[in-house]
């Protein structure tokens, strides 16, 4: 797909002689040809960094580009350092997967667009091809994560991938689709709420990344499966990382399985039981900053040095914020059983903000 579309922006680019980049909905670069003319800021970090800023994105997307069905002419910004484009929707069966980016310079009338016509109708056409082979994939690895295992007994015979494999799961930030096609062709993927991934073990840590980075609030990393029969496993380890990620600020964005250590049993907790561990830390939950006191103080194992320097306060403040939080709650924070209790029930309470 990607030598298809670089042969049709350069053909694109030829006929115009302007300077053309196609991205896709998420404005992140999928090909761009060579430069004609002037050249702007956008141009420049589209190419040096993949991807439009927000910003930009912001200002392009206010002239209704994603449900244009005809090419519009977008103004000249100083501020953005934008300078006059057209941007044409890559469209295909009333859905648009793309845009093509033209810098206006000549000028482009209708006429001169009017000639590239069937290289954007390729070009778009490529992407709809892919983007439903990737959703013909997304469903064998719905079913590869089944719990029934006759589903997956049929998603491994359709299924062409070797292990060892990691199964990824992020949270989309509102407002954005991650553009499937754009991943790599060894990573099968799906969208959903999370979008559900699984990558070669060696490229799962930066596939979460990427993906996490453009799209997403937060991901999760099962473990390492040798066996793709097993990658449901993984996928489920990923689902509890993916909760820790979202409600544990130590681990935030992204959380790997395998680092998790005993945050895996509390992952794997229902609301019933993380209710009964939140009870010992109740009276605290009104208060974030003592809540945030007691954390910090209990993950540094009760070092007061390293506590008052990371929550940036004199030692009796800590002292004092530590004795209120222990006449609140009953609770010895000087004493190991208390401690823990302490520590897991304001876990637990974090927990529960993602469970009920």
């Amino acid at each position: 797909m990607q030598e298809e579309l670089q042969e049709t922006i350069d053909e694109i680019a030829g006929v115009l002689g302007a300077s053309a980049t196609l991205e896709d909905r998420s404005f992140q670069l999928i090909a761009y040809g060579a430069q004609s003319g002037d050249i702007d800021r956008v141009r420049q970090d589209s190419i040096l960094r993949r991807r439009a800023t927000d910003e930009v994105r912001d200002y392009f997307e206010r002239f209704g580009i994603a449900a244009a069905a005809t090419p519009v002419r977008i103004p000249a910004d100083t501020d953005l350092g934008v300078l006059a484009r057209v941007c044409v929707p890559l469209r295909h069966g009333e859905v648009t997967y793309g845009y093509l980016w033209l810098l206006d310079s000549g000028p482009l009338t209708d006429e001169r667009l009017a000639r590239v016509t069937p290289l954007v109708a390729r070009a778009a056409s490529v992407l709809a091809q892919d983007a439903r082979g990737r959703q013909d994939l997304g469903r064998d690895l719905r079913a590869l994560f089944a719990s029934d295992a006759g589903e997956r007994a049929g998603a491994l015979e359709r299924l062409d991938l070797q292990g060892p494999v990691a199964a990824i799961a992020v949270r989309e930030a509102p407002g954005r689709v991650v553009p499937l096609w754009t991943l790599p062709r060894t990573v099968l993927a799906r969208t959903g709420s999370p979008v559900a991934l699984l990558a070669p073990a060696h490229q799962a840590a930066d596939v979460a990344a990427r993906v996490q980075g453009m799209y997403g609030t937060a991901a999760g990393i099962g473990g390492v499966r040798i066996d793709l029969a097993d990658a449901w496993l993984s996928w489920r380890e990923a689902l509890h990382a993916l909760r820790i990620a979202e409600h544990i600020p130590r681990f935030a964005p992204t959380a790997h399985w395998a680092d998790l250590g005993p945050h895996r049993h509390l992952a794997r907790l229902g609301s019933p039981d993380l209710r009964e561990l939140a009870v010992a830390t109740k009276a605290l939950l009104g208060d974030e900053e003592l809540v945030r006191t007691v954390e910090c103080y209990l993950d540094h194992a009760g070092d007061v040095k390293a506590t008052a320097a990371e929550l940036g306060v004199h030692r009796q403040t800590l002292y004092y914020r530590l004795g209120k939080a222990s006449r609140l709650t009953g609770l010895d924070l000087h004493q190991g059983d208390d401690r823990l209790a302490a520590q897991l029930g304001l876990k637990a309470a974090r927990l529960l903000k993602g469970h009920m």
